[in-house]
């Protein structure tokens, strides 16, 4: 009868004690956030309109989660528990499976998310020409989004500054060769519209990327885990 690898087993349970301390760590600071004063003063800081606790919530439940499965792994490799190995497996699995549907359901509803995009920034647009107090928030953030990306206005440059352009003139200034012309003054020719674009662009790649290098390192744990199961049973 096979014997149980010491290296699979040791192995599986180091695995599963970084697993269960990610998952300690996202626990503990999704806790300290929700329940102390100053965390809540972080969190409560700005005015989005949404109820700032559903990312927090959805921390604390994400941590949950790791801490068992790693705590299932730890256990189950220690222990030589077939139970607790196969109760990782089908957990780590459901995840795996959660992870893939979202990413299906993501691509496929990629050409809807860009026309949202593009629809939002294109009524933004408007917001630069406009006096009211929402409108001077927005084009607060747009100046300083000009000044670190070095673009001008949204959708058609300059002009969409409208009668606001003083405020914004010196974000817009523009420096060197290739500058553009609005009114006398040199000003970036590219629009912060593209811009934005492209970061969206780059943000999904990430988001990609990291989902599958934890894909990658999901089925590597189911692979052990149902390894480690096989040779526990034929001992």
């Amino acid at each position: 009868m096979a014997g149980v690898s010491s290296c699979l087993k040791y192995s599986m349970f180091f695995f599963n004690f970084l697993f269960w301390v990610c998952g300690t760590l996202i626990l503990a600071l999704a806790i300290w956030v929700r329940v102390s004063k100053d965390g809540k003063e972080i969190i409560t800081s700005g005015d989005t309109g949404t109820n700032p606790f559903i990312a927090v919530n959805i921390l604390i439940a994400v941590g949950s989660i790791i801490m068992v499965l790693g705590f299932l792994g730890c256990c189950g490799a220690v222990k030589e528990s077939r139970c607790m190995l196969l109760l990782f497996f089908i957990g780590l699995l459901l995840i795996l499976i959660l992870q893939v549907a979202a990413g299906i359901l993501g691509a496929a509803f990629k050409p809807e998310y860009n026309r949202i995009l593009n629809e939002t920034l294109y009524e933004n647009a408007k917001l630069l020409s406009e006096d009211t107090n929402e409108a001077k928030e927005f084009q607060k953030a747009m100046i300083v989004f000009q000044t670190e990306f070095k673009c001008c206005g949204l959708e058609k440059g300059a002009s969409d500054w409208g009668n606001n352009f003083p405020e914004a003139k010196e974000s817009c200034q523009c420096t060197g060769t290739g500058c553009g012309n609005y009114q006398g003054n040199s000003v970036y020719p590219k629009t912060c519209l593209s811009l934005i674009k492209d970061l969206f662009e780059k943000n999904i790649i990430i988001v990609i990327g990291i989902a599958f290098g934890l894909a990658v390192i999901e089925i590597l744990g189911l692979v052990f885990s149902m390894v480690l199961y096989c040779q526990i049973g034929s001992k």
